[in-house]
This record gives C-alpha cells, structure tokens and sequence, in this order.
C-alpha cells in the first residue's frame, strides 16, 4: 500500500481554496483509477467543509453548494460527466444509518467523506485521506495516499504545485 504524503500549510481561506482547486486539477490522474474515495478529517472548524466545496467549484459543480450537514449527503454533477457525493456523517449516531442513504455508488466517481470515522464498516476505503488542523490564524494540511489511484493523485498534486512530500512517519 502506497504511504505517500504531502504537509502544506494553509495560511487563510484563499489558501483552503487554492488547494482544493490544485486537487481539482490534479484529479484526472488518478481519475484512470476509477472512483476516488476521500476522507476529510478534522475538528469542527478545521476547514472540512470549505475544502470540499472549493474542490467542486473547481470540478465544474454550478450553483449553491450546500454543506450536507442536516442531508447527510449532497450529489453534484461534475463537468466531465462523472458525480460527486459530499457526505457529512457528524450527525449520524450509528454507522448502520448509512444503509438507508441509497450509497451504492454506481454513479459517484468522487466521494467527499467528512467526520468518516462515525461510518466506519459502511464506508468504502479512502484512496485519499486528508487531515486538516487549525495552526495559529491558518491551518495544517496533511494528505496520505493509500491506494494507487490516491498516490497517482498526491504525485501530479506535488508535480503541479512544487509541494514536498513527506515520509509517512513524519
């Protein structure tokens, strides 16, 4: 199993978003990998939320994006074809909820998970986990790849934007 990672530090919000858009464009690498599962882990606060939205404004998604908070789960249609499901698990009390949310998957080709550890046994497994941590005014970024299509997705990530990886214990 790839253990690649990348630390950024994410010194505002214009910071949160410009990482979500370099993910955005980073993406079509991994994308030959099929579905791309995502998990997002953080406090509340952490910028969950506004990473994912900032990574499907840059994926095409037009309109209000709407946190799934109360939903549980938000679908976008992404310029390429493909959907994206934006979960918010905070408010489940039990993993096994999740069985009445209709996940299949058959049509998301990117799943944005937040707070994935309350769905664990129901989830598919990441191929991107990114851990997110306030630091002073900004915030920290840690990204691991754990699949092949997640590692494909941290190198053209890294390629495009001259971030350093890290060693996986670090």
């Amino acid at each position: 199993m790839p253990n690649d990672s990348i630390q950024l530090h994410l010194s505002d919000a214009d910071a949160t978003d410009a990482l979500g858009a370099a993910l955005a464009a980073a993406r079509a690498n991994a994308a030959q990998a099929g579905v791309l599962i995502v998990h997002l882990h953080g406090d509340l606060g952490a910028g969950k939320s506004t990473l994912a939205r900032a990574l499907l404004r840059a994926l095409g998604v037009q309109g209000a994006i709407r946190s799934p908070t109360y939903t549980l789960v938000e679908r976008y249609p992404l310029s390429d074809g493909g959907e994206a499901w934006h979960l918010d698990l905070y408010r489940i009390g039990d993993a096994g909820e999740l069985e009445f949310l209709g996940l299949d998957g058959g049509e998301a080709s990117l799943w944005l998970i937040e707070w994935p550890e309350r769905g664990l046994g129901w989830l598919p497994a990441p191929d991107l986990r990114i851990d997110l941590a306030q630091d002073g005014a900004g915030r920290q970024a840690r990204l691991n790849a754990l699949s092949e299509g997640g590692q494909a997705w941290l190198v053209a990530l890294a390629d495009a934007t001259g971030a350093r990886e890290v060693a996986a214990d670090s």
